[in-house]
């Protein structure tokens, strides 16, 4: 079994409260969870309002399919026209067992 481990850090410019951070994560976690059937949470910075930590998981038997979910995942939160600044994308992919 092979785990993918996606950690993306977003910056929100022109965002001035909790409220609208938790608006625009939730557009983004939906609209990922939707599209490619990853688990997707925020995992950092709960309390700032300009900044966020996402998390997104995919678990497969297959490595190089797990690696090309995290990738294709990580390409469209960075192509899409969300309201946010890419500040680091990291992938881990980890064999279980």
């Amino acid at each position: 079994m092979n785990v993918g481990v996606c950690r993306i850090d977003l910056r929100l410019p022109g965002n001035i409260s909790l409220k609208g951070k938790r608006q625009v994560l939730k557009s983004i976690t939906a609209r990922v969870r939707n599209k490619f059937d990853v688990a997707v949470a925020e995992v950092d910075n709960h309390d700032r309002w300009q900044l966020a930590t996402i998390g997104i998981c995919c678990i497969s038997n297959n490595s190089r399919h797990t690696n090309e979910v995290m990738s294709k995942v990580m390409d469209f939160v960075i192509s899409s026209r969300f309201e946010v600044e890419i500040l680091d994308c990291e992938i881990e992919i980890l064999s279980v067992g």
